[in-house]
């Protein structure tokens, strides 16, 4: 080997080790980087949000901000208001696409009562005379909607043939009702307000449903009944006497009450206001389309559209706004005149041997639940 040879193998060796001791030190210095870098702050919350993204899942998750049920059982009844007009267009379907909405039927507010002491439903239309009476037996729900101001929607039909010309002469006749109903009351109301003894007329409990087969069978003289059932009375042989809506210019006020269970509405509030929305909907169509809301509900009243037209406008439909007025659901609990109603019914029931006893006038405002109504 050369002289030159050996001098150049002797320098590749030292390249080469240098090369080496370069590249040990780079990697130290990275290695160091890497420790500094990941000591500063933001680093370490990287490094602290990378480790709880890799660790085993919380077992329970923080709740939803505005949750919503899986199912509502909503109990509802054949009465040309608004809830039947959510129904026929399936409105609360469209709303709530992600809610399975189960309507279950009833024929008067003492069933709905019964339901809900059972537990069967979360949602319910009661008259304000089952209302009271609930209230007063302490049922677990509150008022959140008025779904109609009675008017001549309900009313005292008598057969033309029974010699019936006044509220004095049902003495000794056989008049029908629905026990515990609204009607019930204006029954009662109206016969004392005439001096007429209950116990002098033959007062039969039924559902409209019997009613009308009684009336047909011609079982009974007359009926305090509302709608459809009313109009099939008077199209046989029948004639108003008096209706809910001449008691209530005298002072006797009933109405179609939404209800709704107090735990449902403490666990989905924002569920009850959003379905408010949907009751304000059906209300503005009937108010700007009223033909065409009678065409939806007619088929479940299983009437004409000229005849569902003249009843829808029998009953008075309110908005939730309109509601927040102090005479009827108010703005809070505390100045809401439909509580007054409700204990003047409670009373008036007592007074009537109809329930034992009425509850404080404060337990009929803890009734209210009117924060269903301050939708946006």
């Amino acid at each position: 080997m050369n002289k030159k040879t050996k001098l150049s193998g002797i320098f590749m060796v030292v390249l080469a080790l240098s090369l080496m001791i370069l590249l040990a030190a780079c990697g130290t210095d990275k290695s160091n980087s890497a420790e500094q870098a990941t000591n500063t702050p933001a680093n370490k919350e990287t490094e602290k949000a990378a480790t709880e993204a890799t660790a085993e899942p919380v077992a329970t998750a923080a709740p939803a901000a505005n949750p919503q049920p899986k199912e509502v059982r909503i109990g509802f009844q054949i009465i040309p208001n608004a809830e039947l007009l959510v129904k026929a267009l399936g409105l609360a379907e469209k709303k709530f696409p992600d809610v399975k909405v189960t309507w279950v039927p009833f024929d008067s507010g003492r069933d709905v009562n019964t339901a809900f002491a059972a537990g069967g439903i979360d949602l319910g239309l009661a008259g304000s005379v089952p209302v009271a009476i609930g209230l007063a037996n302490e049922l677990p729900y509150s008022v959140y909607f008025l779904h109609d101001i009675i008017g001549d929607n309900e009313a005292l039909a008598v057969r033309n043939s029974s010699n019936i010309n006044s509220v004095k002469d049902l003495v000794g006749k056989k008049i029908a009702v629905p026990f515990g109903s609204t009607t019930h009351f204006s029954l009662l109301s109206a016969l004392k307000q005439e001096g007429v003894d209950p116990a002098s007329v033959s007062i039969l409990d039924l559902q409209p449903p019997d009613i009308v087969a009684a009336w047909q069978r011609k079982d009974i003289d007359g009926a305090f009944v509302w709608q459809p059932s009313l109009a099939k009375l008077v199209a046989e042989d029948g004639k108003i006497l008096i209706s809910a809506k001449t008691l209530s210019e005298q002072g006797i006020i009933t109405a179609d009450v939404g209800i709704v269970g107090r735990k449902f509405a403490e666990q989905y509030p924002q569920f009850v206001q959003d379905y408010v929305t949907v009751l304000d909907e059906a209300v503005e169509l009937y108010r700007t389309k009223p033909e065409e809301a009678a065409k939806a509900v007619a088929p479940l009243l299983s009437q004409p559209e000229a005849d569902t037209l003249t009843q829808l406008h029998e009953l008075v439909w309110l908005t939730s706004k309109e509601q927040q007025d102090t005479k009827y659901l108010g703005s809070d609990s505390s100045d809401s005149g439909f509580a007054n109603v409700l204990q003047q019914t409670g009373q008036f029931l007592v007074d009537q041997k109809t329930i034992p006893s009425a509850p404080i006038a404060s337990v009929y405002q803890q009734g209210i639940w009117n924060d269903s109504l301050k939708h946006e």
